[in-house]
């Protein structure tokens, strides 16, 4: 039975690649799907509004009525998959909320998918933050994404115990260059005829990841 996935990608910390996550997330689903509707939590720029601006609102969950706007986008089973890029400056008022209104619970109702994808860090707040979401969110929902340009080495033990997608760390020239506002990821694939290079097996082996947390969706229905 088909389902309605809203991708939820977080961090408590600033510069642990969120956003290069959600884009690659984003633009892998309106590769496979043909559209998307993507959410930008952030106060900060770059974020995934500057690079896809045709599939990207913003959303303010700072008072109520932006709380309920979110969420009333968000669970509906349109069958169109949703992704949110949650800045880490609204995590905490973020999943309060999402324990407040038993959003999972009305959401495995309505046919909507939830699944959360968290930036690891090795730092306090981030394994607060983490100790957090095990309490909310199923183990089946939550995934720990290991960017190994921010954890150089182990991941935390409780965050290890998770499913882990590892993202391997760019050359820097690379960094520098997929962060320019008018990249795409897709397009590179479609335009670089050398399928060997190393940003080439790069974006394709994070799509593939992507590719089997959608069929584990499926499976779990």
């Amino acid at each position: 039975m088909a389902v309605t996935p809203v991708f939820i990608v977080c961090s408590p910390r600033p510069h642990v690649g969120k956003t290069v996550v959600a884009r690659l997330l984003s633009e892998f689903l309106l590769l496979k799907n043909g559209d998307i509707t993507a959410f930008d939590i952030n106060l900060r720029e770059p974020s995934l509004l500057d690079y896809l601006p045709n599939v990207t609102e913003t959303a303010d969950i700072s008072d109520t009525y932006g709380k309920m706007a979110l969420m009333d986008r968000v669970i509906v089973d349109d069958a169109m998959a949703k992704v949110i890029d949650l800045g880490f400056h609204a995590f905490e008022e973020f999943f309060t909320m999402v324990e407040e209104i038993g959003f999972i619970k009305e959401a495995a109702r309505r046919r909507v998918a939830p699944l959360v994808l968290f930036l690891a860090d090795i730092d306090r707040v981030s394994a607060r933050a983490h100790q957090t979401l095990r309490r909310i969110i199923p183990p089946a929902q939550l995934i720990v994404v290991d960017n190994e340009h921010v954890v150089r080495g182990e991941l935390p033990a409780a965050m290890a115990e998770e499913r882990v997608i590892r993202v391997p760390a760019l050359p820097t020239f690379l960094k520098t260059y997929i962060d320019r506002l008018s990249f795409s990821f897709t397009d590179y694939l479609r335009q670089e005829p050398d399928s060997s290079t190393e940003l080439h097996q790069w974006i394709r082996r994070n799509y593939f990841h992507f590719r089997e947390l959608e069929l584990n969706l499926i499976l779990q229905r």
